[in-house]
């Protein structure tokens, strides 16, 4: 259960890309997270399909690094307009995180056919750059755990820098 009816991605990323979260990526996996009905922690529900297969009967684990990476992203998100007191989408420049490093640890095998709950939360100080835990849990079985960090950027100089590194190397398009 979790106390809220719009998914983070849906309020805080609307206009969001990426193949794991992104609301708006036609092929990707859209994944949803929400506040849980404590408010300590947020929870993604996840049933991985058998395109996702690893060994037999297991779900690969790049899948479950991109799980980790993407509510783990969107967990900081959600933290950082806890602590400055506003809600995503309320008009004001949106707060944004990317990844500074991804720490997975697989603890045991990922059973294929059961729905993956992932909860995470801010371990410490919500700051620029801040700690978040991520644990993924098949049934009652932890099978994963991420230690990541996620730093807070403006995405203006963040698509300026992707836009001139996309220059420099002569690649055509656009960020």
């Amino acid at each position: 259960m979790t106390n809220s009816s719009v998914a983070l991605q849906d309020s805080s990323t609307p206009n969001g890309q990426c193949f794991g979260c992104g609301p708006l990526h036609p092929e990707g996996l859209q994944i949803k997270s929400h506040w849980s009905d404590d408010s300590e922690s947020v929870i993604c529900r996840f049933t991985p399909d058998t395109r996702y297969i690893g060994w037999p009967g297991l779900v690969y684990g790049g899948l479950i690094a991109m799980l980790v990476d993407c509510h783990s992203n969107h967990t900081a998100i959600a933290y950082h307009y806890r602590q400055d007191g506003r809600t995503a989408g309320d008009g004001e420049e949106p707060i944004e995180c990317v990844t500074g490093h991804l720490g997975i640890s697989y603890k045991k095998p990922t059973p294929m056919g059961v729905e993956l709950i992932l909860k995470a939360w801010v371990e410490g100080e919500v700051a620029r750059k801040s700690r978040v835990i991520c644990e993924v849990w098949a049934g009652d079985i932890m099978t994963c755990r991420g230690d990541s960090v996620f730093v807070r950027v403006q995405a203006d100089k963040l698509r300026a820098q992707a836009r001139k590194m996309i220059a420099d190397l002569g690649i055509p398009g656009d960020v």
